[in-house]
């Protein structure tokens, strides 16, 4: 299976695609949430790891529980329909038996190497949540991530067991195009990459 996707999917997920900061009322349902991420599970990650966790945080009480983590400049995202806490599990090694069953000894890898868990889980959640951007642009929802926030204050409110931690927030929902940026400068080619 090979093959190049058309220009209209190239501009829906990146040369048209914007970062949103202001929303309309339409809501996000849990079919489209489902929807996003039953396409992130598919992306890559190091031994099909998947240390990702995710909280679609919703309701009017479970903002309210956010809103104290927010930096202020990203109060704005209270006005999303859903905003997404992508944090990654410190111990998504044990999950290695199950995700990849051929080689389950891997787990031991992480067990005696305790240095290598959060290094690892941060690189890998930050995989699924890029792909969790490019899922929710493809079933329609805009997305503005950020990373203005109190991490422990998230963590201790979401995630109490200690063992996962947040990464980034990503705001989910119909995005105002009328309050979007003028795209910002992007580095050139040979600015940013090279070919030895």
């Amino acid at each position: 299976m090979s093959y190049k996707i058309d220009a209209a999917a190239l501009d829906l997920l990146f040369r048209e695609a914007r970062s949103h900061n202001g929303w309309t009322s339409t809501p996000v349902t849990d079919e489209e949430l489902r929807e996003v991420y039953d396409l992130v599970k598919f992306g890559p990650t190091s031994a099909n790891t998947q240390p990702a966790r995710f909280v679609f945080v919703r309701s009017a009480e479970a903002k309210e529980r956010l809103r104290p983590a927010l930096a202020p400049g990203n109060l704005k995202a209270m006005d999303a329909p859903v905003i997404a806490i992508i944090g990654y599990d410190t111990r998504f090694y044990d999950r290695i038996p199950q995700l990849f069953p051929h080689n389950p000894g891997f787990r031991d890898l992480f067990v005696n190497a305790p240095q290598s868990v959060e290094p690892h889980a941060l690189r890998n959640s930050s995989l699924q949540g890029a792909y969790l951007i490019l899922a929710a642009r493809t079933v329609g929802l805009d997305v503005g991530a950020m990373s203005g926030f109190d991490a422990a204050k998230v963590e201790a409110e979401f995630f109490p067991g200690g063992t996962v931690k947040a990464n980034f927030l990503a705001a989910l929902g119909h995005g105002d195009h009328s309050r979007v940026f003028e795209r910002l400068p992007r580095l050139d080619f040979e600015d940013a990459a090279q070919i030895l």
